[in-house]
């Protein structure tokens, strides 16, 4: 994927965020600040570079003033304060995101707008369907980090775990990756509708990487106790049967593909 494609994708524009959800955490808070505003610096210094600010959203500069805000808020605040931010800055810049979202649908203008508007023609800017599937592609952003700041309330309140393996990690990559494939999968389904001509990809392909999950998800639950052994298990066999299963019928498209170019 060339450098231009990537910076178009709004997936490359959350990520900052996403980097900061999975790293932060009881002793981690400042390689979570770190590494978020590492991320957020090197997209906009690689926009500048290749001149692609056109395509730039507010979650990339929202990031950058947050993640310094954070990162001087870690440096001077008081323990109690910085012991809050350890446990709950995750679940803020979380809910940062669906503010986002949420407000940028409400003045009608998807967080995700700029970036797809790199990836077609201006004419198409105005139509009602291209805007409406930036606000679905949104809306399952918004959904995403809503999970991921579900979960980690559930690990820091209920649980009293901020380090567990399910509300810290797994869950929050589980919804981030759904999320990034739903970004990915829900325009080509737009366009099959509209009549372009194109296949309309099956929902079983959104599940492609969620499948892909299960099985390190399986391993890292034995390695780290993250739940009964046979929970575990299960995760691990259920993830390689239906890994197999997408694969094979990927095979089989592609193949009733091929026979009706001949």
């Amino acid at each position: 994927m060339s450098t231009t494609r990537m910076l178009n994708s709004s997936v490359v524009g959350m990520l900052p965020w996403m980097v900061f959800s999975l790293v932060s955490g009881p002793g981690r808070y400042g390689y979570g600040v770190a590494a978020a505003l590492a991320a957020a610096l090197a997209l906009l210094a690689l926009r500048r570079a290749t001149r692609q600010d056109a395509s730039m959203g507010v979650t990339e500069p929202t990031a950058v003033a947050v993640f310094t805000a954070l990162g001087v808020l870690g440096l001077t605040a008081p323990q109690p304060m910085q012991r809050w931010l350890e446990s709950y800055a995750g679940e803020v810049t979380n809910l940062t995101v669906v503010a986002l979202c949420l407000a940028s649908l409400a003045v009608r203008a998807p967080l995700t707008l700029p970036y797809a508007r790199q990836k077609c023609d201006r004419e198409l800017w105005s139509e009602p369907d291209f805007l409406r599937t930036n606000r679905v592609i949104t809306a399952s952003w918004a959904l995403a980090f809503l999970a991921a700041a579900v979960a980690g309330a559930c690990g820091d309140l209920i649980l009293h775990n901020p380090v567990n393996l399910w509300t810290s990690w797994l869950v929050q990559a589980a919804a981030f990756v759904t999320a990034a494939r739903f970004t990915e999968w829900y325009p080509a389904v737009a366009r099959a509708r509209m009549g372009t001509g194109e296949h309309e990809p099956p929902v079983r392909s959104l599940l492609a990487p969620f499948v892909a999950l299960l099985i390190p998800a399986g391993i890292l639950s034995l390695v780290f106790d993250g739940g009964p052994r046979y929970f575990s298990v299960g995760l691990i066999v259920v993830g390689v049967v239906l890994a197999r299963a997408l694969r094979k019928d990927a095979g089989l498209r592609e193949e009733a593909a091929r026979r009706q170019l001949r």
